[in-house]
């Protein structure tokens, strides 16, 4: 279950649909006080997405008495910032903020960024793999083999390739594997995009192939049998 923290309406159901459209659990609340009612209530949640700027308690002092309690200090917690707001974010960060999306967000960039925190906090079993074709990506041992063969890879393509399989079908642009993968405040061009596309396609022979170039808008992966 993923708990989203968020005042504006319209904004908080958009984020439960993304996310329970991509295969999750959530359920949204208004402010501080609903969301540790269901606290209360409710088993703990896998993850909170939790915007700084709430009526009467803010998202800051939430995250303190978050991390300040045995049963939710480990809770995995996204916070959403105002762009521009780069006292906020360091603020966050150091009291245990996991990582943070910056106002205004797409939806594939907020689930992208639940997924990779999910990725580091959930324990993995020793042979959890991702088979997509004649590709296999090891997350317990971090390789990736293609048909078959070992394929050595940088961080950034080893990112990148997880991405892709985790998220079959569907289509990103440049900019949202730039933010997904170099980090938000990322100032690269997109061109950074393309040439690590290039080198992993490469390094992965024939199943190189897999990722499909979508003219005009990014790159998507397609299953294969």
């Amino acid at each position: 279950m993923i708990y989203c923290v968020e005042d504006d309406a319209g904004i908080r159901n958009m984020m439960v649909y993304t996310l329970n459209a991509s295969g999750y659990k959530a359920v949204g609340f208004e402010d501080g006080k609903a969301f540790f009612k269901a606290l209360e209530n409710n088993k703990v949640p896998q993850l909170v997405l939790l915007d700084i700027m709430l009526p009467d308690e803010n998202g800051i002092e939430i995250l303190k008495r978050i991390r300040g309690t045995a049963l939710t200090a480990d809770i995995p917690v996204i916070m959403a910032t105002a762009k521009g707001t780069e006292y906020d974010k360091v603020v966050g960060l150091d009291l245990g903020a996991d990582d943070y999306l910056s106002k205004p967000f797409g939806m594939m960039e907020m689930v992208s960024r639940v997924k990779a925190v999910l990725r580091r906090t959930t324990p993995r079993a020793d042979s959890e793999e991702i088979r997509v074709g004649d590709l296999v990506l090891n997350q317990a041992e971090h390789t990736v083999t293609a048909r078959g063969e070992r394929v050595n890879l940088t961080l950034k393509e080893y990112e990148l390739l997880g991405t892709f399989m985790e998220n079959l079908g569907l289509v990103f642009t440049r900019d949202q594997l730039l933010t997904a993968i170099w980090g938000i405040d990322y100032d690269g061009e997109t061109r950074t995009v393309d040439v690590h596309i290039r080198t992993l396609r490469n390094k992965l022979g024939e199943c190189g192939g897999y990722i499909d170039t979508v003219r005009g808008v990014g790159y998507r992966m397609e299953g294969r049998v």
